[in-house]
């Protein structure tokens, strides 16, 4: 049973992460390329989970808090950088 589920984890996250990997390559804006990278670090977290679940070990537990924070730290500076790039309003 654990097989199946390790089967159908690694094709749903294959499909996932190539999707995530056309959209870093073709996004149309720096948004779309930095959601992407994130999600893509998901994934590479989801699927560091589930081997640490059927394998029932904790060696990849601060590989993945480690990419979690990456991540997280990652969008969040993107997303400033982006919004102190827009036009300010000009007070008179």
């Amino acid at each position: 049973m654990m097989q199946t589920v390790l089967v159908v984890t690694a094709i749903i996250f294959s499909l996932a992460a190539a999707g995530a990997i056309i959209r870093i390559s073709r996004g149309p804006s720096l948004l779309d390329r930095v959601l992407a990278t994130d999600v893509l670090l998901a994934i590479l977290g989801g699927a560091l989970c589930v081997d640490m679940a059927v394998n029932r070990h904790l060696n990849n537990l601060m590989l993945v808090v480690a990419i979690s924070i990456i991540g997280f730290i990652g969008s969040v500076t993107v997303a400033r950088f982006v919004a102190d790039r827009r036009e300010q309003p000009i007070e008179s």
